[in-house]
């Protein structure tokens, strides 16, 4: 066994959708560092561009609207050579159950949950054709802890959790590993309501063990290690990027005596 070739893409194409900005260009970045050809997806072509450019070499852009069916499998005819999905998309829209509108309901559900399914539908059976390969999606920890505003969101989460692990058993026997990254509070547009509030940002802060926020480029690792040969036996697997959130049960220091 060669170990130093654990994180090596050379030769092998991934598809990051989402890649335009936040964890997704920041994982298309770290894959593109280490190799990989990088097909750059997102809603927004300039920026998908923009991180094309960034990788250079033979990294691609592409556009893609994952809530567009008929685009996806396209996608899916179009890169049916890749060895790694890794897809980002996804909105919260914060409120109560009680003021939850259905219009609301469903935007949260069909780009979060739909199109998770629609995307792992499309691309695990090319992978299984081609003799197998690594789907990355992206949950949080509100697929296991909630707080109030959070209950729409937190169901799909906790949803992809289970359609990955389903996904993982149905799509194994052909070597198509499907795994979920959960962060904790990251840095992004979609938390950008709670980081433009000081009480609610620290607050954030505190409840993880290594009290601060993490920064998109925290999650991008997570993301090489499940799309290399270092996890070639890691599947229907939750990796928590969570800075301890979920470990530290606690809202209290009690003293030392």
């Amino acid at each position: 066994m060669d170990y130093t070739q654990l994180f090596q893409f050379s030769g092998d194409r991934v598809l990051v959708i989402g890649a335009g900005s936040g964890i997704g260009r920041e994982a298309a970045l770290a894959l593109g560092a280490h190799g990989a050809t990088v097909v750059c997806a997102d809603r927004d072509s300039t920026t998908a561009a923009e991180t094309a450019a960034m990788i250079g070499g033979s990294a691609i852009a592409t556009q893609l609207d994952v809530l567009d069916l008929d685009a996806v499998r396209a996608a899916a005819d179009e890169f049916s050579d890749i060895s790694a999905l890794v897809f980002t998309a996804a909105m919260n829209v914060r409120k109560r159950i009680a003021d939850y509108t259905m219009e609301e309901f469903d935007r949260v559900v069909n780009l979060n949950l739909r199109s998770s399914f629609s995307l792992i539908q499309a691309f695990a059976p090319k992978m299984a054709a081609n003799g197998g390969g690594s789907i990355i999606g992206f949950a949080s920890i509100r697929a296991y802890v909630v707080e109030p505003g959070q209950g729409v969101y937190a169901a799909t989460k906790a949803a992809l959790v289970q359609l990955a692990r389903t996904a993982a058993a149905e799509f194994g026997p052909d070597g198509v590993r499907v795994n979920v990254i959960a962060p904790g509070v990251v840095e992004t547009p979609l938390t950008a309501q709670i980081k433009n509030n000081p009480e609610w940002y620290n607050a954030y802060a505190q409840k993880g063990a290594l009290g601060r926020w993490s920064k998109p480029e925290e999650l991008a690792g997570a993301v090489v290690y499940l799309a290399s040969n270092a996890s070639n036996y890691v599947t229907g697997s939750v990796l928590m990027v969570d800075g301890g959130w979920t470990a530290v049960d606690g809202r209290f220091d009690p003293p030392n005596s």
